[in-house]
């Protein structure tokens, strides 16, 4: 799945930072994907504001391989936070890209038209 600057900070930030040992290995290796290389950083030139994170130049989405089991981590946070009503513009991308995804019924359901 590809992922730009913006959805990894956010991605990232959403993980949970407890859980049982399976999911903070899933955790661990998600956050190493969506992580920054040294090269990236470089051409990004993040700097800090007012609390606030931003970058003087754009790099291209990066593909980030999500299993099973993120996906449903993820789509069960998003949800979470749309249940709490605590979902921001910044994650409207992020919840196009896990929550329309098509599901397994839904992929039986068109098969059968």
């Amino acid at each position: 799945m590809q992922f730009t600057v913006l959805e990894r900070l956010m991605l990232a930030n959403l993980l949970p930072a407890e859980g049982d040992i399976t999911t903070l290995l899933i955790v661990r290796q998600l956050r190493e994907a969506l992580s920054f290389t040294e090269d990236e950083h470089a051409v990004l030139k993040f700097v800090t504001v007012n609390d606030s994170l931003s970058w003087q130049n754009g790099v291209g989405p990066k593909e980030i391989p999500i299993g099973n089991r993120a996906l449903t981590l993820i789509c069960n946070l998003l949800d979470a936070l749309e249940e709490a009503k605590k979902l921001t513009p910044n994650h409207i991308s992020l919840w196009e890209k896990f929550r329309e995804l098509p599901t397994v019924e839904d992929t039986k359901d068109s098969a059968r038209l």
